[in-house]
Order: structure tokens, then sequence, then C-alpha cells
């Protein structure tokens, strides 16, 4: 009797619980997500930039799928940067902080030592056309623009990557490009030294579109500049740019003929690869295209063109 009784009291116990089960809600499991939005929010020196995100209503963009790579500024980058955010309008600042952002995903071990231009989600260009930046990695790490240091590299994310940055990654114009690749240094000191204020000039509203020689092409040619009045050195620097229009390397055709800002023509051709051919009859090679600047575009490259002077 005493078996009987218990095998009974266990079989209630047992039918209270299930009945119990029964009647308790069903919670759904709620996901949890670590979207480069969620890391901003909860770390909280980027508050500024989270509010400024709001402000723009580009959370919503950064929540989505991406992938992305966000150079995020912290706090202390904002308060560096000297600017009032209340006093720049909506559409300045989603420009500014779509400067930071590739839509791609890129770890610092993807990046290839030395200088790569990359193009953002910024699409303030001439006719809108996507902003570049300057990622150079070396020896010391991974810099934007030249002045600008990732200080953490790789804080993974469901959408992408971040990698923090010590100042804000501000829109360049030409010259700003120039400025900040150490291989146009003889071409800035040349813009900065020549009659004409051409440095204010490139900083002008434009659209321009600028065949850049690196340092090395200078070089090359030292003993000719050397011997160049600075009227005539003028000539050879506007010799260069293109005014009133941002010509893209999708724009050049073959044997299409360019009126430069010194007035003389320059030849595009296409056969073999992308070149120019200057009044001098020599083919310069464009090395690099595309890099697009707020008032225009930027051609690399490796040879001085020539002009007749």
């Amino acid at each position: 009797m005493k078996l009987k009784l218990s095998f009974l009291i266990i079989a209630l116990f047992s039918y209270g619980l299930f009945a119990c089960s029964d009647d308790e809600p069903i919670i759904p499991e709620v996901p949890t997500t670590n979207t480069i939005v969620d890391i901003a929010v909860g770390d909280a020196q980027f508050s500024t930039l989270v509010a400024a995100l709001t402000r723009t209503n580009l959370v919503a963009t950064l929540q989505s799928a991406g992938p992305f790579t966000v150079f995020a500024p912290t706090n202390d980058a904002f308060t560096a940067l000297g600017v009032d955010l209340a006093t720049v309008s909506d559409a300045d600042l989603t420009n500014i902080l779509l400067n930071h952002v590739i839509g791609a995903k890129i770890n610092a071990g993807d990046i290839a030592d030395g200088q790569t231009y990359a193009s953002t989600a910024s699409a303030s260009g001439p006719g809108g056309e996507a902003l570049s930046i300057l990622i150079e990695k070396g020896s010391a790490g991974v810099s934007i623009n030249g002045a600008i240091n990732v200080t953490t590299a790789d804080v993974e994310a469901d959408n992408g990557v971040i990698h923090i940055v010590d100042a804000v990654i501000m829109p360049l114009d030409v010259v700003g490009h120039a400025v900040a690749n150490s291989a146009f240094t003889s071409l800035v000191g040349a813009l900065s030294g020549a009659p004409g204020e051409l440095v204010s000039a490139l900083q002008g509203t434009g659209p321009f579109t600028v065949f850049a020689p690196v340092n090395g092409a200078f070089d090359a040619i030292a003993d000719v500049v050397a011997g160049l009045t600075p009227e005539q050195l003028a000539t050879v620097l506007t010799y260069h740019v293109v005014a009133g229009a941002n010509v893209r390397s999708d724009a050049l055709t073959d044997d299409m003929v360019v009126t430069t800002l010194s007035g003389q023509d320059i030849t595009i051709d296409l056969d073999g690869g992308a070149s120019i051919k200057d009044q001098s009859g020599a083919d310069v090679a464009i090395a690099l295209v595309d890099v697009q600047g707020t008032n225009g575009v930027i051609h690399v490259i490796e040879t001085v063109l020539l002009p007749s002077l």
C-alpha cells in the first residue's frame, strides 16, 4: 500500500509540473546584434560620432548588412577639429561622415604596404562622384590622408570592421590631395612658388582635371626647371590642368584632344595603355587614375608634360 501511495504522489507532482509549464508564456529568443552602430553606441568615446550619425539619419545605413569599413573618430578627434558641428549643415555633415566609410570590409591585414587610394561613400565630388582617401601602411601602422593615424585597428562588427582614428577625415579638394601625399611635394612646391596664385586657383570651385607628376618626374627634369623663368614654370604647371571638367578615366577616349589651362593641347592615347602626348611629342604614361576630390579629379603621371615655351 505504501508503494502505491508513493507512486501516486510522484505521478501527481509530475502532472503539476507539466500543467504549470503549459500555462507559462513562451518568450521568443531575441537575437543580439553587434553592428557598427551597436559598437559605437556602447562605447562612450564615440558619443559625438553617434550624435552626428543620428542627426544625419545615417544610423540605419550603418546598421544594414554592409559590409562596411568605418574609420571612426573619437570625441577627442571631433574636439581637435575645432568646429562646432551645430554650425555645419546636415548635408555637409553627411558628406563628412560618409568620407569615413568604405563600402567593403577591409581589415588592417588586407591593406597593402605603401600607398593605396580608396573610394569612400561620400558622393560630394563634381557630378556626385565618390571622394577618395589615401591609405598608407608602413612600419608605424596605418594612416589616412598623410596625417591621420589609426590608433586601434580591426574592431570586428557583424556588418564590417571599425578602425579608430585620432582625427576627423575631412573631404579634400585637389590641392588637399596633393598636399596629403608625400609623392607630390615637388608639385606642391612648384605650385606655391609660381606666379599667378595657382594654389588658390586650384582651391576654387572648379571642376578641374589635374595630371599630377610625382617627385621623380620633377627630379628627372631638374636642370630644365632650373632654367625656366617663373612665367615659363607657370605655363608648365597649368599645362597639367584642365579647367571646367571633372574628366574621369572612363570618359577618356582614344585620340581625344584636350585644351589645358595653359591654352595648349594634350592628346589622349589609349593604344597599349593610357598615355598623354604632349607638345614635345613625348608619350607620358598615366600611372594611376581617378583620385577624386571635392572640386576635381587627379590622374597621376611619372613624367612632366612639356608645353611649347
